[in-house]
């Protein structure tokens, strides 16, 4: 009798240890499923996880942060900022690297490289090229740069067969503030900006930025005459951002990119420009005035 009342004692404690175990693995994994408040992932991590490379992806990439760019950001056009990683080649129409500008990554040239802006493609649809004078001194309003050397991990826009270029605009910046950058340069080469940050307040940000660039370019009449603009506003919360960019520029610049014609140019005459070039009823050669592009 004893036995017995020891033995179904001892069942109904271990059903009672079992039952306290299985609720203490529920409660393990319903805490582990719960993210903490204060691990909130930003919007821009969102936007750039389907087109960024990892480092146990197969791919050759490159990370560049806005502390790598700010040293060099003296307002040429975002291919000559990079042009210093593997595999780059750049060239430019004016010579200083304003105005049109152009990159080759592994022989392939602007219209086989993705090139994505927070994860939406860039390239323009009829020529799969990109033109960042479109966008002067973009570079100020950039977090970060990825560039993939090869086919890549973006499947939006035009096809990576050379590279993938993604860009992501600047985050959140809680604390305001207030910066004048001003730049100056051979070829009567000038960058102003002014950008401003009115920071976190009642869940509430703004940023905005706009930037003037004007050349006078290496080459003769390669002048460049930029102006750019940027601006987000982000509502903020433990759980949520919603975020809303605008951005643009507008350009004036010389046409600079017949190349020379000969040898002997090259030689004596490295700064000749064809474009505009006319002779006129007295057979002297002259040059348009408005041999622009706009």
């Amino acid at each position: 009798m004893n036995l017995y009342l020891k033995s179904r004692k001892s069942k109904v404690e271990s059903r009672k240890k079992l039952a306290a175990f299985t609720l203490s693995l529920l409660s393990f994994a319903l805490n582990a499923q719960e993210q903490p408040k204060d691990s909130v992932k930003s919007i821009e991590e969102v936007l750039i996880s389907g087109v960024r490379a990892k480092d146990k992806n197969p791919i050759t990439f490159t990370n560049v942060s806005k502390t790598q760019i700010a040293p060099r950001n003296l307002g040429q056009d975002i291919p000559i900022l990079l042009n210093y990683l593997p595999s780059v080649v750049t060239t430019t129409d004016a010579g200083a690297g304003i105005g049109y500008t152009y990159m080759r990554v592994r022989g392939a040239d602007g219209s086989r490289i993705n090139v994505t802006l927070n994860g939406v493609p860039f390239n323009d649809s009829e020529s799969q090229g990109t033109y960042f004078v479109n966008l002067p001194d973009f570079a100020s309003s950039l977090e970060s740069i990825q560039l993939q050397r090869g086919v890549g991990t973006s499947t939006s826009g035009a096809g990576a067969f050379g590279a993938s270029l993604n860009l992501q605009t600047k985050t959140s910046q809680p604390n305001n503030y207030a910066e004048l950058s001003n730049s100056f340069g051979s070829f009567g080469t000038r960058k102003h900006t002014l950008a401003f940050g009115t920071g976190l307040h009642d869940n509430f940000e703004m940023n905005a930025r706009i930037s003037k660039i004007t050349s006078d370019g290496f080459i003769d009449r390669a002048s460049s005459d930029l102006f750019g603009y940027y601006f987000d506003a982000n509502y903020i919360t433990k759980s949520t951002i919603i975020k809303a960019i605008a951005f643009g520029g507008k350009e004036k610049t010389y046409q600079a990119w017949n190349g020379l014609e000969d040898e002997e140019k090259l030689k004596n005459d490295r700064t000749y420009n064809s474009a505009g070039q006319y002779t006129d009823e007295f057979g002297n050669t002259k040059f348009y005035d408005d041999e622009t592009d706009n």
